[in-house]
């Protein structure tokens, strides 16, 4: 029996797979080209409701603020989780580690309904003593932060656990302090975790709705929950066409930065078979 007659059943196990996460998506995108006012009737092949978006002012600003909230969420998660990686993998005792662990992981297993009802009412508490307005942008922003937080945490926690750390310690021996080794040595060989990190956060920001919903103000309307009450009086064809094109985009730099990072992993790993070279 050939090889691949052994291997029909993982193959096909594998293609049913795929099949049942792609072919959704696959099937969206179709209809997003179609000339019927009913996304799911398709009547011929049109490209009018992507012009029709175009000219939608609503959901290009929902869009546009869903963006925004996304970047610098992910930036400050990726800032704020490093730091915390670090901690946790760095300093092997102090007092309270245990308990800073499990807060910074805890909105992991927290439902997102009880994280955002805590979050708002510690933004109307606050809001009495320092003036920050409960719902706005702002919020959402340091909403998106504290959950997303997590996952960058735990994906940096782990690289950080695998590093060698015989590498920053030979470099702290000729010299160089934790700063510097941190920047030369340490930042270099997690920077595919970071980009990992900053990705998902971002991925994760865009696709709230249950938290922002708490917090959100009148004109801070994210594009999750357009779509959401879009969907709710029924399907609405230019949901489809900006679906379509956060898809290109999203896959488009999905790639870019799996080609940078296996370019630079791949750099990194010949650099270290020189070295061993030179040494032997």
């Amino acid at each position: 029996m050939s090889n691949l007659a052994k291997r029909w059943p993982t193959w096909l196990i594998l293609a049913l797979g795929f099949g049942f996460l792609y072919v959704p998506i696959l099937v969206l995108m179709f209809y997003s080209f179609n000339e019927n006012k009913l996304a799911t009737v398709w009547s011929g092949f049109s490209l009018k409701w992507y012009g029709k978006l175009m000219e939608n002012d609503q959901m290009l600003g929902a869009a546009w603020i869903s963006i925004k909230i996304a970047f610098f969420t992910a930036t400050a998660a990726v800032i704020l989780g490093t730091l915390a990686a670090l901690v946790m993998t760095r300093m092997r005792r102090f007092p309270g580690k245990t308990l800073f662990g499990a807060l910074i992981t805890a909105p992991l297993v927290m439902p997102e309904v009880i994280l955002g009802l805590s979050i708002l009412m510690m933004f109307m508490s606050l809001g009495n003593l320092v003036g920050l307005a409960p719902r706005g942008i702002l919020s959402i922003w340091i909403a998106h932060v504290t959950f997303t937080l997590a996952f960058v945490t735990v994906v940096l926690s782990s690289r950080m656990a695998e590093l060698d750390k015989s590498l920053e310690e030979a470099a702290m021996d000729l010299g160089a302090n934790r700063v510097k080794v941190f920047f030369l040595i340490t930042l270099p060989i997690i920077a595919p975790a970071i980009v990992s990190g900053w990705l998902l956060a971002f991925t994760l920001s865009l696709d709230d709705v249950v938290v922002a919903s708490f917090v959100s103000g009148p004109s801070s309307t994210t594009l999750p929950m357009v779509v959401f009450s879009s969907a709710r009086r029924g399907l609405n064809p230019q949901v489809n066409a900006l679906a379509t094109i956060m898809i290109v985009v999203v896959s488009v730099a999905a790639f870019i930065a799996w080609y940078l990072m296996s370019r630079e992993e791949k750099r990194r790993q010949r650099d270290m078979q020189l070295a061993l070279q030179d040494n032997g």
